[in-house]
């Protein structure tokens, strides 16, 4: 497993903009894929975005494409998640995802490693 340690969470007004990042340690980062996840107060996680290891391939939920865009930087080891056009309905608890299963990111909604979470808020 790789340890998640996520960044950049914060207050912004509606419209604004944040970029959340997330260190990964621990195994090999390459081989697996990434993905962000958010939990809102009385709701259940749901998945928001994922990117394959060589950063070929993305996926986004419908609610947050146009607005939301993931990356990669390898030598880094490191995931971004740059938030644009922020709504209300962002606010959340955003954690960080890595598994070496595309599927279980974007279909399962599960990952073997896990960040313990960044707060955003966004104010109307």
């Amino acid at each position: 497993q790789v340890q998640l340690v996520e960044s950049g969470g914060g207050l912004v007004q509606a419209g604004g903009s944040l970029r959340l990042s997330c260190a990964a340690s621990g195994r090999t980062f390459n081989p697996y894929a990434m993905g962000w996840f958010r939990q809102a107060p009385g709701k259940e996680r749901e998945f928001v975005a994922a990117i394959n290891w060589s950063a070929v391939n993305t996926y986004y939920t419908d609610s947050v494409k146009g607005r939301f865009t993931i990356s990669r930087d390898n030598a880094k080891n490191t995931v971004y998640l740059q938030m644009n056009s922020l709504k209300p309905e962002d606010t959340a608890i955003y954690y960080c995802a890595a598994d070496r299963a595309w599927v279980r990111l974007t279909t399962a909604g599960t990952a073997a490693s896990w960040g313990q979470g960044t707060q955003v808020t966004v104010s109307s």
